[in-house]
């Protein structure tokens, strides 16, 4: 709920600050109203984990990461977290994510007629 909030603030409040000349229609920009750069997105990501006291290492790939797993260990199937990651072969998905003991002894025991 909170980064909802901050989101919904950035949308009202910063970003169109940033496009009032261009908008790339992006939902996160540069200054100039572009696209953020890779260096750009990593800057951010590590200032707000430091921000909020994070001592591990996070990186956008991190973030990436463990939203794939969120939602498969909420029961999400495969091919849904397969579209919203952008990847084109579900191979690529099944690499990306790893499910803990916990949540494949949960799924088998929903699932399997024996369990």
């Amino acid at each position: 709920a909170e980064a909802s909030t901050w989101v919904t603030r950035y949308l009202r409040e910063v970003r169109p600050v940033h496009t009032r000349r261009r908008d790339s229609g992006r939902l996160f920009v540069n200054p100039r109203g572009g696209r953020l750069s890779r260096q750009s997105l990593w800057v951010v990501v590590r200032r707000a984990a430091t921000r909020a006291g994070l001592r591990a290492r996070v990186s956008p790939h991190v973030l990436r990461h463990s939203f794939a797993s969120h939602l498969l260990e909420g029961g999400a199937d495969l091919r849904s977290v397969q579209a919203m990651l952008g990847h084109a072969d579900i191979a690529t998905t099944q690499i990306y994510t790893h499910l803990p003991t916990s949540a494949l002894t949960r799924m088998y025991r929903r699932f399997h007629p024996r369990a």
